[in-house]
């Protein structure tokens, strides 16, 4: 019987979103000094809790300007090319990005880092969508996120035990991981090139507009209010283990791979069975009281290493039943022409949490200590959980939008 859902959770995909799934998975896999960051700059560079927020925060502000210029890159020339370049060129930066020690020279190579890595996003999910159908693009996109959260459960384990001997090894790794998933994209996929929309009338192409689509620029708000507080995952949380319940960089990645193993698991059968019987933003309101619950909760389980295993658990939870479905409405509302707008303003909303997220979660921390944190974060799940139960009732008064299918 459990055979048999998987086999039908995952029939149906093309070879190329495979190669693409392999692609992100060796990509993933060396997913270390991200998870890692607030804790090497704390502990090995000595910088303040708000300092290592502000990296942080400069980490976002690249992957917005990234994220901007690669959907309209995508929309230009096509998603492969820049995904080549967005590999090659990061992982040259991550390994330059060791030999930082300032705060200074670690902002500037971060913020460089970041706005090359991460226009890969808007363009790999031009791609996802270029080699699904209609009936297989949400589970195409958790295919992705399969391959991408299997790469992390591995890459945050290796990394906790890597940053146990040498924090300068996730570099490397990182880096190289990158390079390797670059060639490994040339040599499965084939080169395609961009859409030619010459023949589309200019009035058309403007009233397509992402950034004319008022019901997706609210959706767009509420992912940022969202990720500020799924991303505190590798930017607060860490720290809170490390200072507050003695918890080593080990374990800490642990708890990361097991989310990343429950992910791989779990989510293709979760989304199999769950697909098409609620409206998306529905899921999205779901899964984001659920991450709520789960960082709250720091505030009253008790102190040890079961209890962030725990967390993390219900944390996983929440993460596979909103975002597949959060990508579905959004890649819903697009055409074959205005893909890369709406993939940018996507990615963008998340670097935007990036950027928001620790600077902002760095002060609060600082002023008012972890517990009211918490908490407010809790509320602030609660409100984004209310918030896209709202949009779907606004949502299921529009007119169907008329798309391209690829």
């Amino acid at each position: 019987m459990l055979i048999r859902l998987y086999k039908q959770a995952y029939s149906g995909l093309s070879r190329n979103s495979w190669y693409l799934c392999a692609v992100m998975l060796i990509n993933r896999s060396g997913t270390m000094v991200l998870p890692f960051m607030t804790i090497y700059c704390t502990h090995q560079l000595h910088f303040s809790i708000k300092e290592a927020g502000a990296v942080m925060g400069v980490y976002g502000a690249g992957a917005v300007a990234g994220a901007f210029i690669g959907g309209k890159v995508t929309d230009r020339i096509g998603f492969y090319d820049l995904q080549v370049f967005a590999l090659l060129s990061g992982g040259c930066l991550f390994m330059l990005l060791g030999f930082q020690h300032t705060l200074l020279s670690m902002a500037v190579v971060t913020f460089i880092l970041s706005m090359c890595n991460e226009s890969v996003r808007p363009a790999n999910n031009a791609a996802i969508a270029q080699y699904s159908t209609a009936e297989t693009r949400t589970r195409s996109f958790s295919l992705n996120r399969l391959a991408i959260n299997l790469g992390w459960a591995f890459g945050g384990g290796l990394g906790g035990f890597l940053a146990s001997i040498n924090y300068h090894l996730l570099f490397w790794v990182d880096g190289c991981t990158n390079i390797f998933a670059a060639l490994m994209l040339l040599w499965l996929l084939p080169r395609t090139k961009p859409i030619s929309s010459a023949h589309i009338d200019k009035a058309i192409k403007k009233a397509s507009s992402a950034y004319r689509d008022h019901v997706y620029l609210v959706f767009i708000l509420l992912t940022i209010l969202f990720g500020m507080c799924f991303f505190q995952l590798f930017a607060m949380q860490p720290v809170f283990y490390k200072t507050q319940w003695g918890l080593t960089e080990r374990y800490i990645g642990l708890t990361m791979t097991v989310s990343g193993l429950l992910i791989t698991v779990c989510e293709m059968l979760i989304v199999h069975n769950l697909e098409g019987k609620r409206h998306e933003l529905q899921y999205a309101a779901i899964g984001a009281l659920i991450v709520g619950v789960s960082f709250s909760s720091l505030n009253i389980l008790p102190v040890g290493a079961a209890m962030a295993m725990l967390v993390a658990v219900i944390l996983t939870i929440g993460e596979m039943v909103a975002m597949p479905f959060m990508s579905t409405f959004w890649i819903k509302r697009t055409t074959d022409f205005n893909r890369g707008q709406y993939a940018a303003l996507f990615t963008m909303a998340w670097s935007t949490a990036q950027v928001l997220g620790p600077v902002l979660a760095g002060l609060i921390i600082e002023h008012a200590g972890f517990v009211f944190f918490w908490w407010l974060v809790g509320a602030l799940c609660l409100a984004v959980s209310l918030g896209f139960g709202a949009l779907h009732w606004v949502a299921g008064k529009e007119k169907p939008i008329a798309t391209t299918s690829s």
